[in-house]
């Protein structure tokens, strides 16, 4: 860690080191004004007073090791057994493991991540010592402080009255709703739950004398209705009727709340209000639980991001203690940043719906422009996290977390369920899908896995159009043209089958409309398929008529114009024998890469399936080279 500037070595803070701070001071890398606590003083003081044992236990267990010393898992590495000791008397801690070591400011800063002198204040703050009196440096920087600390005040006491009323005969309702929803006294009271009763001024009949007028409107938990001249009329309460959640910042204070009614029908309102932007609360700048969930965050070396509210407090309150929420929106730049400084790895559990999907979408994309690791989770009977874990535990939720799928493999399947086909066209959509995602990724080989990966997975075997996915990637593209592969060899000879109008030939074209009825699936992967479902059905038309697209149509003409006699049965029977080989082929490379993906989760079931599938396309594929004509 660094003071201000000041080397790790010199970092180490012991007592009665006054030499040391001395040195900071003549150093010029940390001033206050002369009729101030100096700040090295104070964290003499405080070092003093601080017994970093109890301090330490606030964030992990502690064992006792001998007269003098605590041991534990260290919070600074992952490990099974215990290497981090605390030294009870000498007051300072050392991991045999990872060789982290310092004193009660270096364990807080490193864990809280945050500099010297925000260390210094937690601390003090965890031993109830009073913080040296704060300079401004404008009147309205003091005003605003004391606006901030008066509004702090106004939700702690708003807190503990909603807190009470649930209690009490009026939160009759509302205890049965949280007890519906799976909530106990002990996870009500962990999460500070209340409710707002049916009332338009309890909350400030109770608050007035704490605060004037114009301080209790900036603190979000009153409206007021516009006047006819413009002006604000009486404040009344803001929430009524509703169970209220607090939300409260890193530090664990409450700065604001969202609201959930009771009511049903059109008098109900919203189901879910929040309070407004205040001097305390912006949305976009706080992550729901990160206050309780940051130490799990570091120990398990990742966060379990959730939609809701309820989502992440039923998770949490089951033992899975890295989880935070949303509430409802798309990450922001600003909560990323917030995250940042506890993980770099993040797994996503949203909603199955639309709304959840495109949040997921919108939060990945942020995530992966900041360079996370990014897993996904699905859950079995489009159930959100709240209600599955409800309904069917938390075994089974732990294990859909093992089963998170990587962002690549998500968002391929994204794609082929939003564009299913192995048409050309309906490939070339599905990889203008995935391109926006992979151009955010900053590491150039990411890009080149993802789209190797999507070009695998989409079953794209034209090389032109891999080469054209993985150019798009490498150069940071959104998108790639459609544009319309050369014809091969069996395409002409469908087509011109197709294109029989002549009696004599009929049944060359008849076997062809009947293999593309039968097994469009074969097909779909030709550039030219369009043409050919538009051909099957075209009767006594002339065959250029039919086909409207005008690509298709140019490959339409392409394979007329250099005909010189139309196809004979058996030269289409052999088209069609190598256009089921291809399909074939194309489905056991989908099936490699299905059984790998079992593989890797452990899905045995599935792998027996998968496995089974590819020996009788294995066999199938040996019977159609059997059938081929031997070449003399």
């Amino acid at each position: 860690m660094v003071i201000r500037g000041v080397p790790r070595r010199q970092s180490p803070i012991t007592c009665g080191n006054a030499p040391l701070f001395a040195q900071v001071r003549q150093s010029g890398l940390w001033t206050y004004p002369q009729h101030r606590t100096p700040v090295s003083d104070f964290a003499q003081t405080v070092k003093q007073q601080a017994d970093i044992v109890k301090v330490i236990e606030g964030y992990i267990r502690l064992r006792k090791a001998g007269a003098q010393n605590y041991s534990g898992l260290c919070p600074f590495h992952k490990e099974k057994s215990p290497s981090f000791s605390v030294h009870a008397v000498r007051q300072f801690y050392h991991c045999f493991g990872c060789q982290a070591s310092g004193d009660v400011f270096s364990f807080v800063g490193k864990i809280e991540n945050v500099p010297f002198p925000e260390a210094v204040r937690i601390v003090a703050q965890k031993c109830g010592i009073p913080l040296p009196k704060r300079e401004f440096s404008s009147p309205e920087e003091a005003a605003g402080a004391r606006q901030r600390a008066k509004l702090l005040e106004l939700h702690e006491t708003a807190t503990a009255w909603f807190e009470e009323q649930l209690r009490g005969p009026e939160g009759a309702v509302a205890r049965e709703y949280l007890a519906g929803r799976g909530l106990t006294p002990e996870g009500i009271k962990a999460f500070r739950i209340g409710y707002a009763p049916d009332s338009f001024n309890a909350l400030r009949d109770r608050l007035s004398g704490m605060a004037d007028n114009e301080t209790l409107r900036a603190s979000g938990l009153f409206s007021a209705k516009e006047q006819g001249d413009g002006s604000l009329g009486p404040i009344y309460d803001r929430f009524r009727k509703r169970v209220m959640f607090p939300i409260a910042n890193e530090s664990g204070r409450v700065i604001a709340f969202t609201a959930r009614t009771l009511e049903t029908g059109e008098k109900a309102g919203a189901k879910y209000i929040n309070s407004p932007e205040t001097p305390l609360y912006s949305k976009s700048l706080v992550l729901f639980n990160l206050d309780k969930a940051r130490t799990s965050i570091r120990q398990h070396d990742f966060a379990l991001l959730v939609e809701g509210q309820m989502d992440c407090i039923s998770v949490f309150l089951r033992g899975i203690q890295n989880v935070i929420a949303t509430s409802g929106t798309a990450f922001t730049e600003q909560q990323v940043a917030l995250l940042r400084r506890h993980t770099s790895q993040v797994v996503v559990n949203f909603d199955p719906d639309a709304a959840g999907s495109n949040a997921a979408e919108k939060s990945i994309a942020l995530l992966t422009e900041e360079g996370f690791t990014i897993k996904i989770v699905t859950l079995d009977g489009g159930l959100d996290p709240d209600r599955f874990i409800r309904e069917r535990g938390v075994e089974a939720y732990t294990q859909a977390l093992r089963g998170a799928r990587r962002q690549s493999d998500y968002l391929i399947e994204r794609a082929r369920a939003a564009f299913p086909g192995a048409s050309a066209e309906q490939k070339v959509k599905a990889m203008n899908f995935l391109l926006p995602h992979i151009r955010r990724m900053p590491e150039k080989l990411a890009r080149d896995q993802f789209a190797a990966d999507a070009a695998q997975k989409l079953g794209i075997a034209d090389s032109v159009l891999r080469e054209e996915l993985r150019q798009a990637a490498l150069k940071r593209r959104d998108h790639v043209e459609v544009r319309p592969t050369a014809l091969t060899e069996v395409e002409r000879v469908l087509l011109r089958a197709l294109a029989i109008t002549d009696p004599e030939n009929e049944q060359a074209r008849r076997t062809v409309v009947d293999a593309i009825l039968k097994q469009p699936a074969w097909f779909q992967h030709l550039g030219s398929f369009q043409s050919m479902q538009a051909l099957t059905g075209r009767q006594s038309k002339d065959p250029m008529d039919v086909v409207e697209d005008p690509a298709q149509k140019a490959l339409l003409a392409e394979a007329l114009l250099g005909e010189t006699k139309p196809p004979e049965e058996g030269e289409v029977s052999s088209a069609i024998q190598e256009i089921h080989e291809r399909a074939i082929v194309n489905r056991l490379r989908e099936l490699r890469t299905l059984i790998a993906e079992a593989e890797r989760r452990g899905d045995f079931a599935e792998l027996a399936i998968l496995t089974q599938q590819k020996l009788e396309l294995d066999r199938a594929l040996r019977q159609l080279h059997n059938q081929r004509p031997s070449e003399s």
